[in-house]
């Protein structure tokens, strides 16, 4: 009867425990959802170092300081639709 008992505790706590099955799966998700999360941070923050670099003072591309003149100053040229893209940081 105590062997049996002590079968059935540790069974319970294979699975139910702080370590146990579910645990384990429940961690794995919360590692994948970071690592997804991680994923999308490291891809925002390389497109922003790519625009960065692109209007260093010794590698300045015009079209980026045209679009970062235009969003800084609000203004735009006589027949031009502007269209804002809200998802895109200015």
């Amino acid at each position: 009867m105590i062997g049996l008992c002590a079968v059935t505790y540790f069974a319970y706590h294979t699975v139910e425990g702080d370590r146990g099955v579910l645990a384990y799966m429940r961690l794995n998700g919360e590692i994948l959802d970071a690592e997804m999360r991680l994923a999308k941070v490291a891809s925002e923050r390389q497109e922003m170092e790519h625009r960065v670099l692109l209007l260093r003072p010794d590698h300045l591309d015009p079209d980026m300081l045209e679009e970062r003149a235009r969003i800084m100053l609000n203004m735009g040229r006589d027949g031009e639709v502007v269209v804002f893209d809200r998802k895109r940081p200015l």
